[in-house]
């Protein structure tokens, strides 16, 4: 009973040290990636860009934007930030009202039938009889 007690704890032991290895690794890794200019998060969740390192006192002195910097520790940069797809960015968005009215054709429109028949006259009565019944 007491060697399966030993050995569990010598495989929690050997976890414990895998697992901190792994994360000094990757961090290692994150940190030799970092260079003025790159765009990264800290783990307080501050975006800017790099504009200095100081490796001697293990600062990072990120631009928040034009003008306004902020000095953090090395190590609470955490995340490298990728710049976003230009397909995101693509994303047409309406200056007017057209995308809220139903075209004719379109089927698939939720009371579809009812705004067919309406003529805009109607809905103003629909909608003004609607106010009054809530008063």
């Amino acid at each position: 009973m007491t060697i399966l007690l030993f050995v569990m704890l010598a495989v929690f032991v050997f976890m414990m040290f895998r697992r901190n290895k792994k994360t000094q690794q990757q961090q290692a890794q994150l940190q030799s990636k970092f260079g003025p200019g790159v765009e990264v998060m800290t783990s307080f969740g501050l975006f800017g860009r790099i504009v200095e390192i100081d490796d001697a006192e293990n600062k990072v002195v990120l631009e928040l934007s034009p003008g306004n910097t902020a000095t953090v520790h090395r190590q609470a940069v955490t995340k490298i930030v990728e710049p976003v797809a230009a397909a995101e960015e693509s994303a047409v968005v309406p200056d007017d009202a057209s995308s809220l009215t139903f075209d004719k054709a379109d089927s698939t429109a939720p009371a579809a039938d009812a705004m067919r028949s309406e003529t805009p006259d109607e809905t103003l009565r629909r909608l003004n009889d609607e106010g009054k019944k809530d008063s």
